[in-house]
């Protein structure tokens, strides 16, 4: 079994897959889609090429544990990933995921300018990562 984390964007998507042991976190990309439609689309088949049976989802809250705009945005692309994927998507807690995205890019010597073009699939890789400690 494989699982998926997703860091929603309102352009870019950062995707990551777990080895089938669900122990560490394989391969990692970047999405690039406005439309939330097509996006959970295309996600889907992502979903069963890879054969991923559980999706993580992060969930943007705000440091006080609320939910604002973006967690609302992001429960309505769950639902629309529910119906094209068929599978229900675990909400995960992301705060800070993207922070320490560009924390791990900056040590690695990468360039500020080009944090965007990685940001995304690192902190989704982060979300996976979280979720299957807690496993």
């Amino acid at each position: 079994m494989r699982i998926m984390g997703v860091d929603y964007g309102d352009v870019r998507i950062g995707l990551a897959v777990s080895d089938e042991m669900n122990t560490l976190v394989g391969d990692s990309w970047t999405l690039t889609e406005r439309n939330a439609d097509l996006a959970a689309e295309k996600i889907a088949d992502e979903v069963q090429k890879r054969s991923v049976q559980r999706i993580v989802l992060g969930l943007p809250k705000n440091m006080d544990g609320s939910e604002g705009a973006r967690a609302e945005k992001c429960r309505l692309f769950a639902q629309k990933l529910e119906e094209k994927a068929g599978l229900c998507p675990v909400l995960w807690d992301e705060r800070r995921s993207s922070i320490e995205a560009h924390a791990i890019l900056h040590a690695n010597g990468r360039r500020e300018k080009n944090h965007r073009k990685n940001v995304d699939a690192v902190a989704a890789s982060l979300i996976l990562e979280g979720y299957l400690r807690s496993l």
